[in-house]
């Protein structure tokens, strides 16, 4: 199988569920989203595990084609540089996560935006050829 494909489907559905999750339980998920920002070994493992999957990404997938694929290789270096900041440079990661999820609104824009891309993910991977 493809790689594109195959982290396509791996992806694709995670986000989905992420992202139903994240509106289902909206209230429970603001107040993991604001304790993982205090608490620190929470916040240090995110950031290896982003890490580690971002670089697996990045290393499976550094396409930089001008279709869909490219979405796979922008997420792979999102989710290492994220690592990397939240790693290296914990206390700016931590600002910047409180003002992104400062309120309501703001999860519920990203449940939007990851379930979006999670949709799209799935269709590319489930239903099309690429």
């Amino acid at each position: 199988m493809d790689r594109s494909l195959f982290l396509a489907r791996l992806l694709g559905p995670t986000f989905v569920a992420v992202a139903l999750g994240m509106l289902i339980n909206l209230g429970m998920y603001e107040s993991m989203i604001a304790e993982a920002l205090h608490l620190g070994i929470l916040f240090y493992l995110s950031g290896l595990l982003s890490l580690i999957a971002g670089l697996a990404i990045v290393n499976l997938h550094n396409r930089w084609q001008t279709d869909w694929r490219v979405i796979i290789t922008v997420l792979g270096w999102l989710m290492t540089i994220g690592g990397i900041i939240r790693i290296v440079l914990p206390q700016i990661a931590i600002a910047v996560g409180s003002t992104i999820y400062s309120g309501r609104a703001s999860t519920i824009v990203a449940a939007l935006i990851t379930g979006t891309l999670g949709a799209f993910l799935s269709f590319k991977g489930y239903w099309r050829r690429a």
